[in-house]
């Protein structure tokens, strides 16, 4: 197949790209020299556009599109999420379907449902959170409902494939962020790490994508994770135990944190501070719940089932740590 993909120069549209480019003839959006030299180093062939001016001539000849381009910052405003996420899923789509593309995959998210309360094994069944008060959730949730509101089975199939906390090789989030905070000394526990969260290694989440992609469905949305939960607190440790690094014990009750988290963005956004705050309202709240997710919809229609186990990817980030520092040291 001839793919069109968004996202190709970030961690998990990069992962995608580089697993499909040895199947099929791939293309990606780049909006700068830069993305171009990164895609390219994915396998794929660089189309310089934008979700901001992405039209039907740019998707010529394509007989797919992968959707992993998002607006995923800490921080910004209403019109920077709503303009990635709504307007250039919308844009996209529309480009698309003009071009005749037969298939459109988006990578969606479990934050589509999420207003700051709990999600025990949940389905795809679970209601979307068009009023959440978070801007990523609000909006990743309209992007998804466009995409399988714009389904006809017959032109133009559409699917969405939603994964949970995605880490592994690559990340440029989870495990930086979390080692940034552990070396600044801001690093604490909520409620002790014992909320419970389904994971998605990377590797699960491009075999999710490529089931999606190759599967007859339309209109379909489906969890993609690592199958069996697990605390935060026994997460995280493991994550960072990869780069030999073992966390602080202390812990911040929910009850302090959720309204520190309100205060500290309204300083900054009553001072347009325009870097982003050390605590935001979505980053509290997500470490404050439980949020388990079932697959079975994904094993029943897709065939899903984990390529990689949390141990499994564990033991290959530290592996692939300390080769690196072998390396180092036989350069000293």
């Amino acid at each position: 197949m001839r793919l069109f993909i968004t996202g190709a120069s970030g961690f998990v549209g990069g992962a995608i790209a580089q697993h499909l480019s040895a199947k099929h003839t791939l293309l990606a959006m780049a909006r700068s020299d830069a993305s171009a030299e990164k895609v390219r180093e994915r396998g794929a062939e660089p189309v310089r556009c934008s979700l901001d001016d992405v039209t039907a001539d740019h998707l010529a000849g394509c007989d797919a599109v992968i959707h992993a381009a998002a607006f995923v910052e800490a921080w910004g405003t209403r019109d920077d999420f709503q303009r990635a996420n709504v307007d250039g899923t919308r844009r996209l789509l529309n480009a698309a379907r003009d071009a005749g593309v037969r298939r459109f995959v988006h990578i969606g998210t479990e934050a589509c449902l999420f207003r700051g309360q709990p999600m025990t094994n949940i389905d795809e069944t679970y209601p979307y959170a068009d009023d959440s008060p978070f801007y990523y959730s609000a909006t990743k949730a309209a992007a998804e409902r466009l995409v399988l509101e714009a389904s006809d089975a017959d032109r133009f199939q559409t699917v969405s494939v939603r994964p949970r906390m995605v880490w592994g090789p690559g990340d440029q989030t989870i495990l930086p962020e979390v080692l940034r905070m552990m070396e600044a000394g801001g690093f604490a526990w909520v409620n002790q790490g014992r909320a419970l969260t389904s994971t998605t290694h990377i590797a699960n989440l491009v075999h999710g994508v490529e089931l999606a992609l190759e599967s007859h469905h339309s209109g379909e949305a489906w969890f993609i994770t690592d199958g069996a939960p697990v605390t935060f607190r026994k997460f995280l440790t493991d994550l960072v135990a990869t780069q030999g690094v073992v966390p602080p014990d202390r812990s911040v009750p929910a009850f302090i944190l959720k309204p520190l988290a309100w205060t500290v963005e309204a300083v900054w956004r009553l001072f347009r501070i325009r870097s982003a705050p050390p605590l935001t309202r979505f980053a509290a709240a997500l470490m404050c719940v439980d949020c388990t997710i079932r697959i079975d919809k994904a094993r029943d229609q897709l065939g899903y089932e984990p390529v990689i186990t949390l141990e499994e990817g564990m033991a290959e980030l530290a592996e692939q740590s300390g080769s690196k520092n072998n390396a180092a040291s036989d350069q000293v």
